[in-house]
């Protein structure tokens, strides 16, 4: 029962890592008539989602009872302003995060942006060590220099992009930075509200509740602050399809699948559910989407990304205590 669990993990991973990114990236290049969807909106949706989810969640453990589920939202939210306030910094990063995630794949190819955003293991590792005082051993400080080198590689300039017209230096410009600020941001809020879970004995559920909550207001903020306009002029919803609420869904539910999952899953299989994000993502861009063109210099780089995400989660066990930096 174990192992069929792990294998379910790992196939639940692996398709909302793959399916979230693809489906993304199509929906954000597929030219059709009207306006297209804003992803300021999208983003406000999916925390709301994510907030009905939790609650649902929230109603399975309270025994399904609503005099319960309103009592516990009560103590847990209503009565802890301060400890619901704590939620209100990763909550504005995690939605900054998540509408850079829809500037980088707007200009950026499913494959290079799954290969770039790989980064977050490290930004995660330096957040780690200064913010919670964890020690990294030697092969994980190894697995960050080939991460480097391997993201290096997958970013660097080719004949054959010279041939592809459709992206120019610039939006592929504007796509690095976004994938980068995502990562610092990813690095910086998960290991913020990590250390908030060490700090309380609320339940993940409820917290997932309070950062949709500030994320609905500052993903709000940001729709009439930068596309109030648009709104006024063809309302919250423009633009959206059966694919664009796909896009949303999994967006908002991709972080409790993983929440809901990662006890069944260790460092190394995480690693296989990375890399054959990777691979899958390189595949059908090629193949599907076709706006990607693979060069020896990428398939080198994602190698490496790929040998980093193992060697980070490789658990050495030796005789006496492991190498520390």
């Amino acid at each position: 029962m174990s192992a069929n669990l792990k294998y379910l993990s790992l196939g639940i991973l692996v398709f909302q890592t793959t399916s979230l990114v693809l489906t993304m990236r199509y929906s954000r290049t597929l030219k059709e008539e009207g306006p297209r969807y804003l992803s300021s909106t999208a983003v406000v949706v999916a925390e709301l989602l994510k907030i009905m989810a939790c609650i649902l969640l929230v109603y399975k453990d309270s025994k399904c009872g609503l005099r319960a589920l309103n009592r516990i939202l009560h103590d847990e939210i209503l009565n802890k302003p301060m400890e619901t306030l704590k939620l209100a910094i990763p909550s504005g990063i995690y939605t900054l995060q998540n509408n850079l995630l829809y500037v980088a794949l707007s200009n950026l190819d499913a494959a290079t942006y799954q290969v770039t955003y790989q980064l977050k293991i490290l930004t995660t590792a330096l957040f780690s060590v200064s913010m919670l005082g964890k020690k990294l051993g030697l092969y994980q400080w190894l697995s960050l220099v080939i991460l480097m080198t391997g993201v290096a590689f997958v970013q660097w300039p080719s004949d054959s992009q010279e041939l592809e017209k459709e992206l120019s230096a610039g939006s592929q410009f504007v796509g690095l930075m976004a994938v980068l600020t995502a990562c610092f941001s990813s690095g910086f809020a998960g290991v913020y509200f990590e250390k908030i879970l060490k700090e309380t004995k609320q339940s993940v559920w409820i917290r997932n509740i309070q950062l949709g909550f500030f994320g609905s207001i500052f993903g709000l903020m940001g729709v009439y602050t930068y596309d109030g306009e648009l709104v006024s002029k063809n309302g919250f919803f423009q633009g959206y399809n059966r694919l664009t609420w796909i896009v949303v869904v999994l967006q908002a539910l991709g972080g409790l699948v993983i929440a809901a999952v990662i006890k069944y899953a260790d460092n190394i299989l995480k690693g296989f559910a990375t890399s054959l994000s990777i691979i899958l993502s390189t595949l059908i861009s090629y193949f599907w989407l076709q706006d990607f063109v693979p060069t020896s210099v990428f398939f080198l780089g994602a190698i490496l990304v790929i040998t980093a995400t193992f060697l980070y989660g490789y658990d050495p066990k030796p005789a006496g205590n492991p190498t520390k930096a």
